[in-house]
């Protein structure tokens, strides 16, 4: 049974709306940081709802999938069905974007159907008035039989009055539908609805019910067989009722249903809608489009946009990482300088080598990521990530995968998770198994404090945002080819059409940009808090233990000059390394990991970085710090590195990073979005397979041409 106020003294309320209407804008206006994320039983779309409290009333936001209709041809608009006609919400907002109303208006038609207590919301107002058009919202208002009210999602505006709206509706008696689909059709439905009557079909819903066994959907019609006598005697009823509109009409009643609900709507506009001027709102979206998304010069645009983002990374990004270094250098120095002599060295040894060292080293690339995801954020906010995704599709075709896997790997770029996440709301399983296997090749944000430290060491200033560049669409490019292997053999088979909507371009807000930015790197920070600071602590316990005495060590005082003490630290400082169980560990895979460039000191990294990507990074930190005296040449990670390796090293080292072994959360989230392990098992080692292949050949090969 569903939850209503009378039950829990909880108002449920769910949002239903088309894809690009600013739904969700909504909902976390309404909600803020009180929201709740997870998936419907049964299925892979997400679930999220949230809270809010009104007048002393306690609500509950249910923000359903985006879908236009309520039909039963997707997952979301499936489950937008299920929850609507089952769960029977207290009260349901249909928001729609104010910019293309007839459009979005069809899918208020068929929840007029379904539930008595709606409200209107018409989203994006600012966009609709400034291209001239008027609402007559009294009128509209009036003709409906329910609230209406105008906001404006991403900048907040007309929340309160949709909370005043959403209260009236509630406590407002419920009305007869004023939904007007023509004499014809309405007579069917209601003797359908009439004959429901007798079953056990939902009061608010017998509308619906009757709508969609006229059409004969297989699940309504399944529902109604289940119910005996009284479900085959209605069946039987809406088969003459079908019969007989097909016998007037000339035409298939699914296609009728439609064309009258597109006829409601174009009546309703004509009577509320005030154009005051001739302005289309998509005359400029489509001047842009004429330029951005030509047939020749869309893709190199497209690149140039990403090589734009990358560029900015590196050169706006400096000047904050080499202040955050300072920092952490500095606190460490300080810390040495102060602490007493000769007590608790490991201490110390611990918040310096360990958490200053690990932590710090990847703290200081979080202006790059800051600068990545504002990039990606104004991409995504303006509209032309849609763009992009349109100027892809064929190329992705080609390569075997769908349209719609766009979105999901460009969310790889962020973090890998979400991306296999969002490849829910495709329909085709063999499209989306190949979508998901493939991402880990997206680089993801936990990649970019590696680029950000090997890049620099190996590679000269001018090269530094051409070599970002080309680690990144090195990625692409092996995804695609993946993806063209893969459908051509374990998931062969045919490839689901594709739509897509290209939604007018809008000036992204600073509020909508900073939110998104400051959400992906919150999680960066938290990683580097948590999970980075718990794994530097174990790296600097592993290279720290079992002590290493040297044998020679007779203990006797013997003076020696500055040079041969240094000298001489450091060989310990090295000895200890090797004797630890890192440095073992080390040496165990050394021979096998040797071919392609690698020593035991990339080789203990590496095998950390199974557990983030970014951890990489304070591995190398740890083991620097513990390995090298730098307290006389104050060199930089950066500058080890490149002392210690060549370029060629450098990028075989990337190569395999790139594509070698997802973390364990990416391992984890595809065997639970694919249902099997043999899945992520064959990512895991296949990715890991062709890393060790690209790597061998790059180092070998390089080698032997003497780069």
């Amino acid at each position: 049974m569903s939850r209503t106020n009378s039950d829990t003294g909880v108002l449920q309320v769910a949002l239903a709306g088309s894809p690009n209407c600013g739904k969700t804008s909504l909902f976390n206006g309404l909600t803020g940081s009180r929201q709740h994320v997870g998936n419907y039983a049964g299925v892979t779309v997400e679930r999220r709802n949230g809270y809010y409290t009104f007048d002393g009333q306690k609500v509950e936001v249910r923000d359903l999938p985006g879908s236009y209709s309520l039909s039963s041809f997707s997952p979301e608009e499936m489950i937008a069905q299920r929850e609507l006609v089952d769960e029977r919400p207290d009260v349901v907002v249909v928001v729609v974007d104010s910019t293309s109303l007839k459009r979005s208006l069809v899918l208020l038609a068929q929840v007029m159907q379904n539930s008595k207590k709606i409200v209107l919301c018409l989203n994006m107002s600012d966009e609709a008035k400034k291209s001239g058009q008027k609402i007559d919202i009294p009128l509209l208002t009036k003709l409906l039989g329910f609230p209406v009210v105008e906001t404006v999602g991403h900048k907040n505006v007309g929340l309160d009055q949709l909370k005043e709206r959403i209260a009236e509706a509630a406590a407002a008696q419920p009305r007869k539908s004023r939904l007007m689909l023509g004499e014809r059709l309405e007579r069917a439905i209601d003797h359908v609805a009439d004959a429901l009557q007798s079953t056990e079909a939902p009061n608010d819903a017998r509308q619906w019910y009757a709508v969609k066994i006229l059409q004969n959907d297989p699940l309504f019609v399944n529902r109604i067989l289940e119910m005996g006598a009284a479900g085959k005697a209605v069946l039987d009823i809406a088969e003459k009722e079908r019969e007989q509109l097909e016998s007037f009409t000339g035409e298939d009643v699914s296609m009728y249903v439609t064309e009258r609900y597109y006829g409601f709507v174009d009546g309703l506009l004509r009577e509320v809608t005030i154009q005051v001027s001739h302005i289309d709102t998509r005359i400029l979206s489509d001047r842009i489009d004429a330029i951005v998304v030509h047939r020749i010069m869309g893709i190199p645009i497209f690149l140039a946009v990403m090589y734009g983002i990358f560029w900015l990374t590196f050169t706006a990004g400096a000047y904050p990482m080499d202040w955050i270094d300072q920092f952490f250098g500095f606190l460490a120095d300080t810390i040495v300088a102060y602490w007493p002599q000769n007590q608790a060295f490991e201490v110390q040894s611990l918040i310096v080598d360990g958490i200053i060292g690990g932590v710090g080293g990847v703290l200081v690339f979080l202006p790059n990521i800051v600068l990545l995801f504002l990039g990606l954020a104004i991409l995504q906010d303006s509209g032309y990530m849609s763009r992009a995704a349109f100027l892809t599709d064929k190329l992705m075709h080609k390569f075997g995968l769908h349209g719609r896997s766009f979105i999901p790997l460009v969310t790889g770029f962020g973090c890998t998770i979400p991306g296999i996440m969002a490849t829910r709301t495709m329909e085709n399983e063999r499209d989306r198994l190949a979508t998901m296997l493939v991402l880990p090749l997206m680089s993801c944000g936990a990649r970019l404090p590696i680029w950000m430290l090997l890049i620099p060491a190996f590679f000269v200033p001018a090269l530094h945002a051409p070599m970002l560049f080309a680690i990144y669409f090195i990625g692409i490019f092996l995804a695609f080819l993946l993806a063209l292997l893969l459908r051509n053999t374990v998931l062969k088979g045919e490839e689901a059409p594709f739509v897509m909507e290209l939604p007018p371009y809008r000036l992204p807000t600073l509020r909508s940009v900073v939110s998104r930015m400051m959400m992906s790197s919150w999680a960066y920070l938290k990683k580097a808090g948590t999970m980075i600071l718990g794994i530097s602590i174990v790296m600097w316990a592993l290279t720290t233990y079992p002590k290493y005495s040297d044998p020679a060590d007779t203990g006797d005082a013997v003076p020696v000059a500055a040079a041969d003490t240094a000298s001489a630290d450091k060989e310990a400082s090295f000895k200890q390394l090797e004797h630890s169980i890192a440095g073992r560990i080390g040496k165990f895979i050394e021979p096998v990991i040797a071919p392609l460039g690698f020593d035991w000191k990339i080789g203990v990294a590496t095998i950390g970085a199974f557990t983030a990507k970014e951890v990489f990074v304070s591995q190398l930190g740890v083991i620097y710090a513990l390995g090298e005296d730098t307290s006389e040449t104050d060199l930089t990670l950066r500058d080890e590195l490149a002392q210690d390796y060549s370029p060629l090293i450098g990028f075989s080292l990337m190569l395999f990073l790139l594509i070698a072994t997802p973390c364990m959360a990416t391992v984890a989230i595809t065997k639970k979005e694919s249902g099997s392990w043999k899945w992520p098992a064959l990512q895991f080692f296949g990715l890991t397979a062709i890393a060790y292949l690209l790597s061998l050949l790059v180092f070998q090969i390089g080698t032997l041409l003497g780069l």
